[in-house]
C-alpha cells in the first residue's frame, strides 16, 4: 500500500464556507403522514436535537389567538402532552410525561388531524427550569414513530458521537496540483478546515487510461487505497452538505493558470461524485388515523 505525505502542511490559508443551512425539518410533512426522511434531513434533525423522544401523545389542545402568532398558513398549533416510552437520544433522564408545542399541517384529506394516541418521535431540546416541557427544534419536528425510523435515528446518533466520527467541515483552503510525467496524469489536493482543527483534504488522482479517483484524507497521510465516501454516510454528509458548488478563486491564487484550471476541474469532479446533499422531496404516503380535531 503506497502512502504519500500531504504536499504542504495543513496551515494553508483558508476560505470561509457559506453558513450551513438550518435543519430542513420544516420542509418535511409533520406527524399526519408517513414520510421518508432523507439522510441529510434526518442528520440535521438528530444533530440539532439533544433529545429524541419516543412517546405516545396523551392529549392535544389546540392553540389559537395570540399564542399561535407566527403560525404558517394552513397549519394548526397544538400543545401536546405525551407519555415517554424511550429516550432514543439524551444525556439525562426526563419525566415520564412531557409536553411540547407542535405545528401540524392538514392530513391528506385536508382535515385537522387527530394526535391523540399517536406514537411519535419528537426531536427536541430541554426547556430551562421546566423539566416537564421540551421544545421541538423546528415547529414540526415531530414524526410518526416506526421501527425503521428509530433504527436510523439510533444509528446516526451513535455515529455522530463516535470517537472516530468525521469532523465538521467549515472552510476550504488552498488547492495544489502536481502534473504527472505522462499527458493526462496528475494529482490535485484541496485542504479543508474542520471545526475541531483536525486535518482533512480532498484528493483526485488521474492516470492515463483510468477513471479519475477521488478520496478523502482525515489525517496528514494520504492512502492510495482510500475510497470516496459512500452516499448516506456521515462523512458524505459532512462534505456534500458543506462544500461550495465551485472552488473559491483564492484557493488557486498561487497556482499557475494551467494548474489552477485542472484543480477547478478536479474539484468539480468531487462535487459531481458526491451528488446533491438533498434529493427531490419524496411524496408523502397517507396513513390511518383519526379524522377530526384532537
Amino acid at each position: 500500500m503506497t502512502k504519500r505525505i500531504f504536499f504542504l502542511f495543513y496551515t494553508a490559508s483558508l476560505i470561509a464556507l457559506p453558513a450551513a443551512a438550518p435543519p430542513a425539518a420544516a420542509q418535511q410533512a409533520p406527524a399526519t403522514v408517513a414520510t421518508t426522511l432523507g439522510y441529510a434531513d434526518l442528520a440535521d434533525l438528530v444533530i440539532a436535537s439533544p433529545l429524541v423522544i419516543d412517546a405516545t401523545i396523551r392529549s392535544a389542545s389546540r392553540i389559537k389567538g395570540a399564542e399561535a402568532d407566527g403560525l404558517a398558513a394552513g397549519r394548526t398549533r397544538f400543545y401536546v402532552e405525551a407519555d415517554v416510552g424511550t429516550l432514543v437520544r439524551g444525556a439525562s433522564a426526563i419525566p415520564a410525561r412531557v409536553g411540547w408545542i407542535v405545528d401540524v399541517a392538514p392530513d391528506w384529506r385536508g382535515r385537522t388531524p387527530s394526535l391523540k394516541k399517536r406514537r411519535v418521535l419528537a426531536f427536541a431540546r430541554p426547556v430551562a427550569g421546566r423539566p416537564g416541557q421540551v421544545q421541538l427544534v423546528e415547529p414540526d419536528a415531530q414524526h410518526d414513530w416506526s421501527t425503521a425510523l428509530e433504527q436510523r435515528v439510533r444509528a446516526l446518533a451513535s455515529e455522530i458521537v463516535a470517537p472516530d466520527a468525521p469532523p465538521v467541515v467549515t472552510e476550504v483552503g488552498n488547492a495544489f496540483h502536481v502534473p504527472g510525467a505522462l499527458p493526462g496524469e496528475g494529482e490535485t489536493q484541496i485542504f479543508l478546515r474542520t471545526r475541531d482543527n483536525r486535518p482533512a483534504a480532498l484528493s483526485v488522482l488521474r492516470r492515463p487510461g483510468e477513471q479519475p479517483r477521488f478520496s478523502v484524507a482525515l489525517s496528514e497521510i494520504i492512502d492510495d487505497a482510500a475510497a470516496a465516501p459512500r452516499r448516506d454516510t456521515l462523512l458524505w454528509y459532512r462534505l456534500a452538505c458543506a462544500l461550495p458548488a465551485t472552488l473559491p478563486e483564492r484557493s488557486t491564487a498561487s497556482l499557475a493558470p494551467e494548474d489552477a484550471t485542472q484543480a477547478q476541474a478536479d474539484y468539480a469532479f468531487v462535487i459531481e461524485q458526491l451528488g446533491p446533499c438533498r434529493a427531490a422531496p419524496a411524496q408523502a404516503t397517507p396513513v390511518s388515523g383519526g379524522d377530526g380535531p384532537a
